[in-house]
């Protein structure tokens, strides 16, 4: 049995290979149970996700499980990542072992993917301001997955500590990437086309009052209904898509409450990523439209890269 560290993983996904992976998975009949969400020992903040999938019977057969978890005050705390996990991939047909792997590095490569999947029915095709909120383990992967898909030429970098931000720029810039740490969120805002929030804030950060027309927002942080990055306003005022309705619903925050309170109904929200995928709904209508996106992941996500891993791995 294979195992492929972040390394491994990194040699072999692309954004432009794992994008199209994933549009195809969404189109396809795969079995995405609801993950079993568990909190840990003392503490309601620390959670153990367990994400299983497979894929349907017309396709080669595979099936996977990852395991996670979420320990928010690690980085203040241990200097660590609030997210860790394991991924196990399986042979379909025989339940044999395939392959495990490095379930964060993979998680980042995934999430961020799925973001620039949406982004390419939502935003604008000539969007080229990119504000990233948060940096965190996901913005660099946010970012990278973005200008995939979109002619970025300047990335805002924001964080509520901006010792953070300058860091983070300065090891994109080394990359070559047009980032710079904004020190105000709200003119980074304002002048941006895509707006991404990779954090775990309890409270709102990015408020639609602040949105030049147009923009789209790309929520994936605040994956417990507890925590949000965006206001009702936004909410209210955006067309709302996510990565799966369940998950959104009862999961993400930044719809789970604006729901719970009345500020929209479900039928705010126009599709997911099997609608848009397949075809079933238009996604963006005009260049006027404020457009929403709230991904908290999906475990057919995860089999669909643990998959591109394994399969790349075999072709070389």
């Amino acid at each position: 049995m294979k195992h492929f560290d972040a390394s491994q993983i990194d040699s072999l996904l692309t954004f432009d290979n794992l994008v199209h992976t994933l549009g195809e998975a969404f189109k396809a009949e795969w079995s995405t149970p609801n993950r079993i969400h568990l909190t840990m020992s003392e503490s309601p903040e620390k959670y153990l996700l367990l994400m299983p999938s497979w894929t349907g019977p017309a396709e080669k057969q595979y099936a996977g499980i990852k395991v996670v978890t979420s320990h928010p005050a690690n980085a203040d705390l241990h200097n660590l990542p609030s997210i860790h996990g394991l991924y196990y991939l399986i042979d379909g047909e025989t339940g044999q072992p395939l392959a495990t792997m490095d379930g964060t590095r993979m998680t980042v490569w995934r999430t961020s993917a799925a973001s620039a999947l949406a982004s390419t029915f939502l935003s604008r095709p000539e969007s080229s301001v990119l504000t990233m909120v948060g940096t965190g383990a996901l913005a660099p992967f946010m970012i990278r997955a973005h200008m995939a898909v979109r002619p970025i030429t300047e990335v805002h970098l924001w964080n509520h500590n901006i010792r953070k931000a300058h860091l983070l720029a300065e090891e994109l810039q080394a990359e070559g990437l047009p980032v710079t740490a904004h020190p105000d969120l709200v003119s980074a805002v304002g002048k941006s086309d895509i707006v991404s929030t990779a954090t775990l804030s309890m409270t709102p950060l990015v408020f639609g009052k602040w949105l030049k027309p147009g923009t789209h927002v790309d929520s994936v942080g605040a994956f417990t209904p507890t925590r949000r990055e965006t206001d009702d306003e936004l909410v209210r005022m955006a067309k709302v898509y996510c990565d799966t309705r369940w998950g959104a619903t009862h999961e993400g925050g930044d719809i789970a409450m604006p729901l719970a309170d009345g500020i929209i109904t479900e039928e705010h929200i126009l599709g997911d990523l099997h609608d848009l995928c397949r075809g079933t709904i238009t996604g963006r209508e005009n260049d006027a439209d404020t457009t929403f996106f709230k991904s908290v992941g999906t475990a057919l996500e995860d089999l669909a890269a643990a998959v591109a891993i394994y399969e790349s791995s075999v072709d070389r």
